[in-house]
C-alpha cells in the first residue's frame, strides 16, 4: 500500500528546470510579438499616433494666428485709406481677401465665417482727418473664436498710429489722427464658453457616433451573428440603413441634451433657427455614422475599430478649429481640415447659435457635409459587398 501511495502521489523531489521562468517568459514575449505583427492595424496605430501628434502640434497648431482673412468696405479710394489698409496688413494679423461695396455684403461675410474681420473706411475719411475731426474707422471682428480675434484687436491702435506717423506728421503725432472703433461681434465679452459649448456638440457626436457604429458591426462579426444576418434576403444597403438609423436617434438625443445644458446652465444663446440646427445636426450625425460604418468594413475586431476611430478623431479635434484657430493653421493643414466633417459642423453650429445665420450663409459647409456623407456611404456599401463576395 505504501508503494502504491508513493507512486500515486506526485514526487516532491522534481526540481524546477534551470532558467524555467525566463524560458517561459521569453516564449510568451515571442508569441506576443508574432501576434502584434499579424495585427497590422494595431501595429500601424503604434507608429502613426505619436507621429501624427508630433507633426500636427509641431507644424499645424498655432495659438497666435496670423494673416487672418479680412474684408474691407472702402467707401473712398484715397491715399490715406490705402495706407491704413497696408498698415493693418503689416501687423501680420490681417490679410484682406475681399473688397465689398455695401454694408449687407459686409455683414454677410462675417456671418457666414468667410472672413474674421471687416474694416469700414467711410466716405470723406481723409478730408476729416486733415481737418482734425478725428473720424471713426470701424473694425468689426468675428469674436466667436476669442483667441483668433483678441490678438489682432489689441494690436490696432499702437501699430496703426506708428505706421501712419510719417504720412500725417513730420514727427510723432500728438494723438491718434482718427478713432478706431473695434466691435467684437457675436461674443463681445470674449466668453470662452460661447465658443466651447457649441463646439462640444460636434466633438462629442464625432467620438460617440464613430465608435457606436464601428463597434456595432464588428460585434456582429465577432459573435458570428453577421453570417446568419446575411443569409436572410436582405441587401447590403438595407443592412447599413438598419444599422445607422437607430444611432441617428441616439445622436439627436445627445445633441439635444448638450445644447439644452449649454442654454440652461451656461447661457449660450440660439439666435438662429432651431429647426435648421436640428436638420443640419442630423446631416452631421449621419455623416459620422457612415464613416464609422466604413471603418467597420476595414477592421477585423472591436479593438481595431476603437483604434481606427481614435485615429480619425485625433486630427478631427486638432484641425477642425475646436481647440485652435482654424484660420491660423498653415495652408496644407486647412486643406486637411476641410475634409473633416467636424470642421464644417463647428462653423454651422456656432453660426446658427451665436450669429443667427441662415441656410444661405451656410451653403458651402452644408454642401460639404452632404458630399462627405455620400462619399462615406458609397465606400461603405462597396466594401461591404466585397466582404460578402
Amino acid at each position: 500500500m505504501s508503494v502504491i501511495a508513493e507512486q500515486a502521489s506526485p514526487r516532491s523531489d522534481v526540481s524546477e528546470p534551470r532558467f524555467g521562468f525566463w524560458l517561459r517568459s521569453y516564449a510568451m514575449v515571442v508569441k506576443e510579438f508574432i501576434q502584434l505583427r499579424r495585427d497590422r492595424v494595431s501595429f500601424g496605430m503604434i507608429v502613426m499616433i505619436p507621429v501624427m501628434q508630433l507633426l500636427l502640434f509641431g507644424y499645424a497648431i498655432n495659438t497666435t494666428p496670423r494673416n487672418l482673412p479680412s474684408a474691407v468696405l472702402l467707401q473712398e479710394d484715397s491715399d490715406l485709406a490705402r495706407s491704413i489698409l497696408k498698415a493693418l496688413e503689416n501687423t501680420s494679423y490681417f490679410h484682406f481677401t475681399r473688397e465689398v461695396h455695401d454694408v449687407a455684403e459686409f455683414d454677410n461675410l462675417l456671418k457666414s465665417g468667410k472672413v474674421l474681420f471687416g474694416v469700414e473706411i467711410p466716405r470723406g475719411f481723409e478730408r476729416a482727418v486733415r481737418r482734425g475731426d478725428r473720424p471713426a474707422l470701424l473694425v468689426a471682428a468675428d469674436a466667436t473664436d476669442p483667441i483668433a480675434a483678441s490678438s489682432a484687436l489689441s494690436s490696432l491702435s499702437v501699430v496703426v498710429q506708428t505706421a501712419l506717423a510719417h504720412d500725417l506728421f513730420a514727427g510723432d503725432p500728438p494723438s491718434m489722427p482718427f478713432e478706431i472703433r473695434a466691435h467684437a461681434r457675436y461674443n463681445p465679452a470674449a466668453s470662452s464658453r460661447l465658443n466651447i459649448v457649441p463646439g462640444l456638440v460636434g466633438t462629442i457626436l464625432t467620438m460617440t457616433m464613430l465608435i457606436f457604429t464601428a463597434l456595432s458591426v464588428t460585434r456582429e462579426i465577432e459573435r458570428g451573428t453577421m453570417e446568419s444576418l446575411l443569409s436572410m434576403p436582405i441587401k447590403p444597403i438595407e443592412v447599413m440603413f438598419g444599422k445607422i438609423v437607430p444611432y441617428v436617434l441616439v445622436g439627436f438625443i445627445q445633441a439635444s441634451l448638450i445644447i439644452g445644458i449649454g442654454v440652461l446652465l451656461f447661457g449660450v444663446p440660439i439666435l438662429g433657427s432651431v429647426l435648421m440646427l436640428a436638420l443640419l445636426s442630423t446631416l452631421f450625425i449621419t455623416t459620422n455614422l457612415s464613416i464609422g460604418y466604413t471603418f467597420s468594413t476595414i477592421v477585423q475586431n472591436q479593438l481595431q475599430a476603437m483604434q481606427l476611430s481614435m485615429m480619425f478623431f485625433l486630427p478631427s479635434i486638432l484641425l477642425s478649429g475646436f481647440m485652435f484657430p482654424f484660420a491660423g493653421m498653415p495652408v496644407w493643414a486647412r486643406y486637411l481640415g476641410e475634409g473633416l466633417p467636424l470642421t464644417h459642423y463647428l462653423r454651422i453650429v456656432r453660426a446658427i447659435m451665436l450669429k443667427g445665420a441662415t441656410l444661405s450663409n451656410l451653403q458651402y459647409d452644408t454642401v460639404a457635409l452632404a458630399a462627405l456623407m455620400l462619399v462615406a456611404m458609397t465606400i461603405a456599401v462597396t466594401r461591404f459587398r466585397r466582404t460578402l463576395d
